[in-house]
């Protein structure tokens, strides 16, 4: 007999949980599932966590807390701070690895926004995800990428509407690849601001 695994950190419960969800929705979601993904018993996280809701409560504050939803993306180096900002657009593409999938994720959306204490998690994860767009932005203005008149705060508030209005975009249009749909999207929305030709940003 193979030795069952003692206990597995809340770091591995996490990513075996996010690892579910990609491939079932809400009503199919399963301790069971999830215990098996992370090779522990269901009834060890009913002893951790409480149930389902606890666990996704608990996955909520992991989140929101440390900005990591769960999705892998290989980050290159770049020394432009508009290519990496282009390159978020690879985890929302992530979520929408096909129509299937990005529906799936738009009913935890539903969930989330539902759920009072599940949105507030969500609110803290979003609002850190556009201080990031404002560092990347603010970097790209200082590296000459984008005008120096460019008001930072606006514009990551355009961008975060921007992938979020893409990524439903898509789900509803379905056509072509869910990254190149974003990332056109998001260029469209910079080029007003480009201050030279030179900055990562492609043309339609």
């Amino acid at each position: 007999m193979s030795p069952r695994r003692r206990k597995a950190e809340d770091a591995d419960v996490f990513a075996a949980l996010v690892r579910v969800m990609h491939r079932r929705g809400p009503a199919e979601l399963t301790l069971r599932e999830i215990a098996a993904e992370a090779g522990v018993t269901a009834g060890a996280l009913v002893q951790r966590f409480g149930s389902k809701r606890a666990l996704l409560l608990a996955h909520a504050r992991h989140a929101s807390a440390t900005v990591d939803i769960g999705v892998a993306v290989v980050e290159r180096r770049t020394p432009s701070p508009l290519k990496a900002l282009r390159s978020v657009t690879a985890v929302h593409a992530q979520l929408a690895g096909s129509p299937r999938a990005a529906l799936r994720n738009l009913a935890y959306l539903h969930n989330d926004l539902a759920d009072p204490v599940l949105r507030v998690h969500l609110l803290r994860l979003w609002r850190a995800a556009r201080a990031h767009y404002e560092h990347l932005l603010a970097d790209a203005v200082a590296a000459g990428e984008l005008r120096a008149d460019t008001n930072v705060p606006a514009l990551a508030r355009s961008i975060e509407v921007t992938l979020n209005g893409s990524f439903l975009g898509w789900a509803l249009y379905q056509k072509g690849a869910a990254a190149e749909w974003l990332r056109d999207d998001l260029d469209a929305t910079l080029r007003p601001y480009l201050a030279r030709r030179k900055s990562g940003v492609r043309g339609r």
